[in-house]
């Protein structure tokens, strides 16, 4: 692979999203598009909140091992936009996940033990955390750059659902009002760090890499919840089972 310009990265980057964003997952279609029982619906929702629960401890990771104090400065926004401030109870984005959790009827104490969780779920989530904690800063920060695609798909997302399922409001999806702007800022910075900072052939290929296996951790956490979920469904044990299952 020969150097490519910052121009030509960012380019591979944004190739990546397009082809192996979970925006492509048929499980994603179905759900804005009105295809999923609240079954469904709960069920992604209890799984991604283990996703979302982890993030600041994967960027606390990431944060614990930057020797720059100014790329520590713009990560810590990271921590209290999922862990909040302590300012009120639906303060930083995992209240805010709760609080879809409760719309969709689900047992909030049951969601965060995490005991329905699927193992797919599970295993994806754990190898991100593992991938920021053990590779190189530069792979760890490309790793984020999965923001960069998340504000269309949170479009879509939000208005389909509205669109679809009466069980569903505006309410229960404040989670989504705060991310777009959020991730827009978080990936500006991220996909900046990467084009100054891949200075080689081999740590431009590492950066590519590492968006691929990020955009494949969301891939699989989407196949866990198809092939668990969507009929006729196989439920592993443990896992989180709908009422009238």
């Amino acid at each position: 692979m020969k150097l490519l310009s910052p121009e030509e990265l960012e380019a591979r980057l944004r190739q990546i999203g397009a082809e192996r964003y979970h925006r492509n997952h048929p499980f994603h279609h179905r759900l804005h598009g009105g295809e999923c029982s609240k079954a469904e619906v709960q069920a992604w929702a209890l799984n991604r909140y283990y996703y979302q629960s982890m993030i600041p401890i994967k960027d606390a990771s990431l944060i614990a091992r930057c020797d720059d104090p100014d790329v520590r400065r713009e990560w810590r926004s990271r921590l209290s936009d999922h862990d909040g401030d302590g300012m009120g109870p639906d303060d930083g984005g995992i209240a805010r996940w709760l609080k879809l959790t409760d719309g969709l009827g689900l047992d909030r104490d049951y969601v965060a033990s995490l005991r329905g969780l699927l193992p797919g779920t599970r295993f994806a989530v754990d190898a991100y955390v593992h991938f920021v904690r053990e590779k190189t800063l530069l792979e760890a920060i490309a790793s984020s750059l999965t923001e960069l695609f998340s504000p269309v798909i949170i479009s879509e997302r939000v208005a389909g659902m509205l669109a679809n399922y009466d069980f569903v409001t505006k309410e229960t999806l404040s989670y989504f009002d705060k991310r777009p702007p959020q991730a827009k800022k978080d990936s500006d910075f991220a996909l900046d760090y990467v084009k100054r900072n891949a200075k080689t052939p081999g740590d431009q290929q590492a950066v590519l890499a590492a968006l691929e296996f990020k955009c494949g951790v969301l891939w699989s956490m989407l196949d866990a919840l198809a092939y668990a979920y969507v009929s006729p469904g196989h439920i592993p044990p443990g896992a989180f089972v709908p009422e009238g299952k």
